[in-house]
């Protein structure tokens, strides 16, 4: 009787319940029932306003079943909503989404990892369902949550957590995929999401590697699946989502990876984190690369105050995004780069500074660990500014070229707004070098098609005024980047090396004929490149390397903008350089006088084979063989070897040793060129670089030196001064014997005012202009006064004399400049 009410009751139930009822078999091992499963999809199919009164009926089935632990079943009932799932399209089913939802959080919620697994895999493959109609209200919150969790599984077993975590990964990959699709709905761009999602990928790209290597390869999942790499997997999932990550929620998927990195210290070593950016760059869209460069400089600046290896390990960062962001579109952030990069290489001289004067009197090891590590900051700050614009466009490089020139502070001028006041003498050498070593970076390679183009005018300017620095360092960075500029065919290379070069047909160098712009560029600036040579070889501390940059910038500028006037120039140049070893003015060490000497034959060694004058190869041919029998300290083979003989002095020796205009003007006059010029002897103009600079004018000015004693003495002091007179004040100035060469002199004016270019007539004129006002202004100021009583002394250098305990009066000089 009982059998009978039961199947009676069955009988009265929903058809739709004894349809679910029917799937599942009396012993769970058996599996789904496919009979009943195809009667219950044909059901759902014909009456699909019946399928969430079946998703619900499953569900409650399902979860009776997961606490009674009755896990076959459960398999069951989730292999039949997947079927459901797939084979029902219509509108009724966004109620039977909700119930299938509601099952899967019901088995990730639970404590076995199996069901947990299964839950995933039914969630994934939900997830490649497209639906006919998205569903707004529906929310993934507690998935990402549940995942994001799971992937960060801290199973005692390797394989249960690997298994896990794997199911995570998976599982975010499906919540990806399910909502980023849907334009209208983006809420997994939310901040709170992807503070959850991005992290847990970064976990497991960077430590699972870490287990994988120490437990062996993961064990194969069941059911012939292939074997999935947590790490790889998780790398896979985080490209999927930066990919389809739009203008408005780039930021908010590319943070988490600062926080992740910063939490974990994973700047110093930073191999992860440039994974991670590598990563970012190729995978995201390339318009939107500067998103990514602003939010790394955007940290730089909040951990500025970190330790030198955490901030270089941003800054590498940085280059590698870089690296890849320039071959594509960067946008506005070219300049904000720089300026950002600019502002930390201050920083980082300044930390360096500020550590070393604190520890002033006591080098420790962690102060010198310290200024080696912020020079690895600024080495990689450098390199960035360098690569940055080595891969520019060559119209964005020029400005780059001309913005980082504006920023190299100049002594004894404000640079226009990168802040070196502070740093003192030595730092602001710090930050002259490192501007101009990424400036030598950003020029290499640059190919101009006009030196117009490569040198403007408000670039050259600022870039020659370090070349007068007494700095051997910023002169020969200087050359270099003029090398990079000039060298439009590749040249340099060849020319490396400062040597007495037998056959220059060997070196099969390259170059076009001069253009017109060109040609106009070496009239107007020409004596710009002159009096920087000139000047550079006048320098005290140069050593080899000056010498061979020297050269290379002779030869250079004789290979792509040397026509016969410009040849006549570099010709007249090189006598005055040797005039400036033989003279010796500026008392320079012999090796100096010697080095310029060398520097002289080399080039006129090539200049001669360039131009191929076969008597004006032979002289200079003669003059370098008769050095090397008799004075081999003058060739660079010899003075630059690591132990050289100097000589004492160089007036006892035979005019056979040196490169004689007048031979050059003949032997030039025979084959065209015009000659007329080589009788004017090369004067450098005079500018305020030389002020500028902190170096000594290279005019022979007068100068005063003022000593205020106190007045007890002044009477002795009196009885042992020399009266001036304007006489003797003349005479002074005219000590050198301007009078005897008066005649010869008004000869050479005549000539050079009829022969000589304007822009040096020009610049000759205002220097003597200059010279006449200034002494005139103290002769008068000294003369007309009436002697009042004797308030101290002054010394008066004229020229070569020297006047010394001379009272002074008044001492008022308004128009005085002193050099």
């Amino acid at each position: 009787l009982f059998a009978g009410v039961c199947c009676c009751c069955a009988a009265l139930r929903p058809r739709y319940k004894r349809l679910v009822d029917n799937i599942f078999p009396e012993d769970p091992k058996d599996g789904l029932v496919k009979a009943d499963m195809e009667k219950l999809t044909f059901y759902a199919v014909s009456a699909p306003e019946k399928l969430d009164r079946i998703g619900a009926y499953l569900a409650e089935r399902l979860s009776r079943d997961v606490v009674r632990h009755r896990y076959g079943y459960v398999l069951i009932a989730m292999e039949a909503l997947d079927q459901l799932l797939m084979a029902c399209h219509s509108q009724s089913i966004k109620p039977f989404v909700e119930s299938f939802l509601h099952m899967v959080a019901k088995l990730l919620e639970s404590g076995e990892p199996k069901l947990q697994v299964l839950g995933t895999n039914s969630f994934v493959k939900f997830a490649n369902i497209e639906e006919d109609t998205p569903s707004y209200h529906r929310r993934y919150d507690f998935f990402v949550s549940r995942f994001s969790a799971m992937c960060h599984s801290c199973d005692h077993d390797p394989e249960t957590q690997t298994e896990i975590r794997i199911a995570g990964i998976r599982g975010i990959q499906g919540v990806v995929r399910k909502t980023v699709n849907d334009e209208l709905r983006a809420t997994i761009w939310e901040p709170q999401h992807m503070d959850k999602i991005v992290p847990s990928l970064l976990f497991n790209m960077h430590k699972i590697e870490d287990i994988d290597s120490r437990i062996g390869p993961p064990s194969s999942p069941t059911g012939g699946e292939k074997e999935e790499n947590p790490a790889l997997l998780a790398e896979n999932c985080f490209r999927e989502l930066l990919g389809r990550a739009t203008y408005g929620n780039m930021n908010n998927a590319v943070r988490p990876v600062f926080a992740h990195l910063d939490h974990h210290r994973l700047w110093d070593p930073n191999e992860f984190a440039v994974s991670c950016f590598k990563i970012i760059m190729y995978s995201i869209q390339a318009q939107y690369s500067h998103h990514v460069i602003q939010e790394i400089l955007g940290h730089l600046d909040v951990r500025k105050r970190d330790s030198p290896r955490v901030r270089a390990g941003i800054i590498q960062v940085l280059l590698e995004a870089v690296a890849i962001a320039a071959k594509g579109s960067i946008g506005p952030t070219v300049l904000e780069v720089f300026n950002t990069l600019l502002k930390h290489l201050r920083i980082s001289v300044d930390f360096e500074l500020g550590d070393r004067r604190s520890s002033a009197g006591s080098a420790t090891f962690s102060t010198s660990s310290k200024e080696s590590d912020e020079r690895i900051v600024q080495n990689a700050i450098i390199q960035t500014i360098g690569f940055f614009g080595s891969n520019l466009p060559d119209y964005q490089r020029s400005e780059i070229m001309m913005f980082i020139m504006g920023k190299v502070p100049v002594l004894g001028m404000t640079s226009q707004s990168l802040d070196t006041s502070h740093l003192g003498d030595l730092g602001t050498r710090r930050i002259q070098i490192m501007l101009l070593r990424s400036l030598l970076m950003v020029t290499s390679g640059y190919k101009a098609t006009t030196i117009t183009n490569a040198l403007p005018p408000p670039f050259l300017d600022p870039l020659l005024s370090p070349s007068l620095m007494e700095d051997s360092e910023l002169r020969q960075l200087v050359l270099e980047i003029l090398h990079n500029l000039i060298d439009r065919h590749d040249n340099r290379a060849k020319l490396r090396g400062i040597r007495i070069i037998p056959d220059v047909s060997d070196l099969k160098i390259k170059r076009d004929k001069i253009s017109r712009q060109d040609v106009s560029f070496m009239k107007k600036h020409g004596q710009q490149l002159y009096r920087h040579i000139y000047l550079g070889c006048k320098e005290e501390d140069n050593v080899q390397k000056n010498f061979e940059l020297l050269f290379t910038s002779l030869a250079l500028t004789t290979i792509e903008l040397a026509n016969e006037e410009v040849v006549i120039d570099l010709i007249r140049l090189a006598i005055a350089l040797q005039d400036i070893a033989i003279i010796n003015e500026d008392n320079l060490p012999m090796f100096n006088r010697c080095g310029v000497m060398a520097l002289v034959a080399a080039y006129l060694n090539f200049l001669s084979q360039m131009i191929a004058v076969p008597a004006f190869c032979q002289h200079v041919s003669k003059v370098i063989e008769t050095r090397s029998l008799e004075a081999s300290y003058f060739l660079p083979e010899t003075i630059f070897k690591d132990k050289c003989n100097l000589p004492k002095s160089l007036e006892k020796h035979e005019k056979d040793l040196f490169f004689l205009t007048n031979k050059i003007a003949e032997s030039l006059g025979g084959s065209g060129y015009s000659v007329e010029r080589l009788s004017v002897p090369y004067v450098p103009q005079v500018t305020d670089e030389d002020r500028l600079s902190r170096r000594k004018s290279i005019v022979d000015t007068v100068s005063i030196q003022v000593d205020i004693l106190p007045g007890n003495n002044t009477e002795d002091k009196i009885d042992n001064t020399e009266e001036i007179t304007f006489e003797a004040l003349k005479k002074a100035i005219d000590n050198n014997g301007l009078e005897e060469q008066e005649k010869e002199k008004r000869r050479l004016v005549i000539e050079k005012f009829q022969k000589a270019p304007f822009e040096e007539i020009a610049a000759q004129c205002e220097t003597k202009a200059n010279l006449l006002h200034d002494r005139l202004a103290q002769i008068l100021e000294l003369t007309i006064r009436p002697p009042p009583s004797p308030s101290g002394t002054m010394t008066i250098t004229a020229g070569h004399a020297h006047y010394q305990s001379v009272p002074v009066y008044e001492m008022k000089f308004p128009d005085l400049c002193v050099y």
